[in-house]
């Protein structure tokens, strides 16, 4: 400390306050600036975050509902079964020319002349080129439909659906759309009499793959991925947890079990499609498993999700105060049982916490799942987890690469359907969490 005399009045002033506060005065301004970086980070977040929920949220919303034309049908005799031989051969009903009873309906429907092929033809390419399958379950299952004229609500076809939700500008120059000037008035028609409307979308959640748009839903994705999560749930909690538990309460602290944490925690870090080239080598080259089955599937992801709960488990049986098992050890309870009736159970809320994470995680995986065939086109939904199927991200990916301008709404809504999965199993993480939670 150094003094200095005032010339003025002639005392001794010291320089050691005016030090101190210019060093606070600094340090203050390291904090805001700090605290400005940090809001400022978390603010960039959020808005690329908001950016991302808004893209998918406009593009995909419009996907949970479908534009629908409401139709009477005649199922007329002479079409379906002109020479009766229904009786004796059933298989007339599903060969019969289903695609003409939609032609006629939409030309008594619309008013146009039956002789004009183009308007014909135009007419025709407004229904869902699925629409005559539906005719043909509708009447192999209930043939005393023949002969009788029912309204039917059927499909309106991928573009008619995307102008009907103004997602084709009909401004353009006609040349440049799928949906012509005529097919446009004939929609205008048939939405003023109530023939043309948009109804919730259920195929999204009950159809299988497809290649028309509108016939396109999730179903085979959401049995999949329940399979695959329920694979992964009872193979990898089990497992992680008894591993969990040796390492941490029972393993000798030795260069062999430094070894194997670190080995564990690389493996939490390894690139997923690592783990699908591992299970393509084992479990499909060489135990011979079926491809895109969704038990070589949950293999995979519980190969890839163990790491993430056992480490999560060792942190929770980590965070049990030592009193706990000095206290159960002092009553004269072995080791096993200070571990399973004391250590265990308050360790659960974590170990529940770190599981339901590594299920999130192991649920947005795409990488391995197409490395062992997932992606293959399924139509129909899987019976058990050794039949073919998908799941959520790949069915999102294998829409993604379609062309058709249909599938883009598909892609967002299956996005958005994602998320709202990914949100329920993180938000229950925090329930059981805050449920169970006891603070030391």
């Amino acid at each position: 400390m150094t003094d200095i005399v005032s010339p003025v009045q002639g005392v001794v002033v010291s320089k050691a306050p005016e030090r101190r506060d210019i060093g606070l005065k600094r340090r203050y301004a390291a904090e805001r600036r700090f605290r400005a970086y940090g809001i400022a980070a978390i603010s960039f977040g959020l808005i690329f975050l908001a950016i991302l929920l808004t893209s998918v949220i406009s593009k995909g919303y419009t996907a949970f509902q479908q534009t629908a034309i409401t139709l009477p049908i005649e199922f007329s005799e002479k079409t379906l079964d002109p020479n009766n031989k229904r009786a004796t051969d059933p298989s007339v009903l599903v060969a019969a020319n289903y695609p003409v009873l939609i032609r006629d309906a939409m030309v008594k429907a619309l008013g146009i002349n039956a002789s004009s092929r183009p308007e014909v033809r135009d007419a025709a390419a407004m229904i869902s080129k699925g629409a005559p399958i539906q005719l043909r379950d509708m009447v192999v299952a209930d043939p005393s439909l023949i002969g009788k004229t029912v309204n039917v609500t059927l499909l309106a076809d991928a573009n008619i659906d995307s102008a009907n939700k103004g997602q084709i500008d009909l401004k353009v120059d006609e040349k440049n759309r799928k949906v012509n000037d005529r097919q446009v008035g004939w929609m205008n028609q048939l939405a003023e009499s109530g023939a043309l409307h948009k109804q919730f979308n259920t195929g999204l959640f009950v159809n299988g793959n497809s290649s028309r748009p509108e016939a396109a839903g999730l179903g085979v994705a959401l049995i999949g991925s329940l399979y695959l999560m329920l694979i992964v749930l009872v193979l990898s909690l089990p497992i992680g947890v008894a591993a969990s538990i040796y390492l941490e309460e029972f393993a000798p602290k030795n260069k062999l079990t430094d070894l194997i944490e670190v080995n564990i925690n690389n493996l939490a870090a390894v690139p997923s499609i690592v783990y699908g080239l591992l299970g393509l080598a084992v479990f499909i080259n060489f135990a011979g498993l079926p491809r895109s089955a969704s038990l070589v599937g949950g293999l995979v992801l519980t190969l890839m999700t163990l790491p993430t709960i056992i480490i999560a488990t060792r942190a929770a049986l980590r965070a049990v105060p030592p009193s706990i098992r000095a206290a159960a050890l002092g009553l004269g309870a072995s080791k096993m049982q200070m571990v399973f009736h004391h250590v265990l159970p308050l360790a659960m809320p974590g170990i529940l916490t770190g599981t339901i994470i590594g299920l999130a995680h192991a649920l947005g995986e795409t990488a391995p799942l197409l490395l062992i065939g997932m992606v293959a086109f399924v139509a129909n939904a899987p019976a058990t987890p050794m039949d073919p199927s998908t799941a959520l991200p790949v069915q999102v990916y294998m829409w993604a690469n379609e062309a058709e301008r249909a599938f883009v709404e598909r892609t967002s809504g299956a996005i958005i359907v994602l998320l709202l999965f990914l949100i329920v199993m993180n938000l229950g993480a925090i329930l059981l969490r805050r449920r169970f939670e006891r603070r030391w």
